[in-house]
Formats: C-alpha cells, sequence, structure tokens
C-alpha cells in the first residue's frame, strides 16, 4: 500500500522563493520527521560537492574526490530495479550545468534513478515514490 504524506497547502505559494539550499534543507528535515514510516530515509545523505573555499582547500578536495556536477542528495537503496535515488535540487529557475548533465546521463546508466527536482515538495514525492515501489 502507498503511503502518502499530508503537506502543508499553506506552505505551498512561498516555496517558489526558497533558495536552493533552502529547498533541500526542507527536504532533509521532511526525511528526518518521516524516519518512522520509511526507515531508509536514515541513509539519505548530501553530496557536499559545493565549494567556496580558499584554492589550496579547493586542491585538496579534488585529491580527495570532490566532483563538480554530482547530485545534491543520495539515497542508497535499491528499489524497483534501481541501485539508489539521486535527486539533483534546484530553485525554481535554477538550470542543470554541463558537469550535471554529465552526472544524472551517467548516474541513470549505472541503473540509478535520477531526477531534477525544482521544489522540496517535488523531491519529497519522489523520495515516497521511490520508496513504495516494490
Amino acid at each position: 500500500m502507498k503511503k502518502t504524506m499530508k503537506m502543508n497547502p499553506a506552505a505551498a505559494p512561498t516555496e517558489q522563493k526558497l533558495t536552493e539550499r533552502q529547498q533541500q534543507q526542507r527536504v532533509v528535515k521532511w526525511a528526518q520527521e518521516h524516519e518512522a514510516d520509511f526507515p531508509e530515509l536514515k541513509l539519505l545523505y548530501h553530496v557536499p560537492n559545493e565549494r567556496k573555499c580558499s584554492p589550496q582547500q579547493g586542491r585538496q578536495m579534488k585529491l580527495m574526490g570532490v566532483r563538480s556536477g554530482v547530485p545534491d542528495l543520495c539515497l542508497p537503496v535499491a528499489r524497483a530495479g534501481f541501485h539508489g535515488l539521486y535527486i539533483e535540487m534546484k530553485s525554481e529557475k535554477g538550470k542543470v550545468s554541463e558537469n550535471q548533465k554529465f552526472w544524472i546521463e551517467n548516474l541513470t546508466a549505472q541503473g540509478f534513478q535520477t531526477t531534477v527536482c525544482y521544489s522540496w515538495l517535488e523531491a519529497v514525492q519522489v523520495l515516497e515514490n521511490y520508496l513504495t515501489e516494490a
């Protein structure tokens, strides 16, 4: 049976004004609040590939394996023939970069479900649908 989480309809009109970071924070908060419904959400994590750092720190991060364009959120849970789920978060007017397109295409080719979400509500729906698939 498919579980559907109720969203606060009053929150929807202001969603367009949220930054990408704020959208993602809401997804993570929702996931933490719904771990009892979907225990797999405890495995959801952020890939910290955006950076504002010194050139030296940037070189160190690259040496440690940071790659530009990797999607923002990863849920390493197999479902419905997929190895896991990657979500790239964008603000309402955000655009997918060429590096992000590369990662999305290649992760999809490797058997992961990938998606770009332009709101936290959209990302929550993707997570719910993914976790309720047989």
